[in-house]
């Protein structure tokens, strides 16, 4: 009997191999597996971008040519509203003053009378352009920080004023004043200009802008 054949029933059963020791973790010093980061593709959220220009998600850092020309020219018609303003008081107050030398040498008459309606109408109206200028400037001031509110308002206030300027370009045609055409063309400009500029899509898009 043979005990070294494999085959042989009777004989000793064939040594047993010690089961394997299960894996431990890994000792120190050994790289460690990196986190696994969930792909950013379809059915993710995306970060919300920044509002600017059209076609651009970088936030606008500054003002657009276009409204810069539309605040240099509020304050340039700021200025003349004020020029006009003043010399408008200070013709106010000529002829009321001439009114009232009148009233003295004369005494009381008609004449007198419609003196100071002239004063009177002019004063409101030098109040009007003063009024105007303030407005004007405010807008100019309010292009940085404003919002919606100041573009439509300079929108109407540009799109008034060509209104005007073309009024006062009729009447200069037919009275045939060279000084008061080319006052009206320049009006017509300016407020061409200031609609356009807050028309445009870069000025919605400067006024939409975030603001911290």
């Amino acid at each position: 009997m043979s005990f070294g054949d494999p085959n042989n029933p009777y004989g000793p059963p064939p040594p047993q191999q010690p089961p394997a020791a299960p894996p431990g973790p890994p000792g120190y010093g050994y790289p460690q597996a990196p986190p696994t980061v969930p792909p950013q593709g379809y059915g993710y959220p995306q970060q919300p971008a920044y509002p600017g220009y059209p076609g651009d998600n970088m936030m606008p850092q500054t003002m657009p040519g276009l409204m810069t020309t539309a605040r240099v020219l509020l304050y340039i018609v700021a200025g003349v509203q004020i020029l006009i303003g003043i010399f408008a008081i200070f013709g106010a107050a000529t002829i009321n003053d001439a009114s009232n030398a009148g009233e003295d040498t004369f005494g009381d008459n008609g004449l007198s009378d419609i003196g100071h309606a002239s004063a009177g109408i002019i004063f409101v109206f030098a109040l009007i352009f003063l009024g105007l200028a303030a407005l004007s400037i405010t807008l100019g001031v309010k292009f940085t920080r404003g919002g919606q509110g100041i573009r439509i308002t300079t929108m109407v206030y540009g799109i008034l004023g060509s209104l005007l300027g073309f009024l006062g370009l009729i009447n200069a045609a037919d009275v045939g004043s060279s000084a008061s055409l080319v006052f009206s063309l320049l009006w017509i400009g300016f407020g061409g200009v200031m609609a356009a500029a807050m028309i445009a899509p870069s000025g919605t898009a400067w006024f939409n802008r975030p603001r911290y």
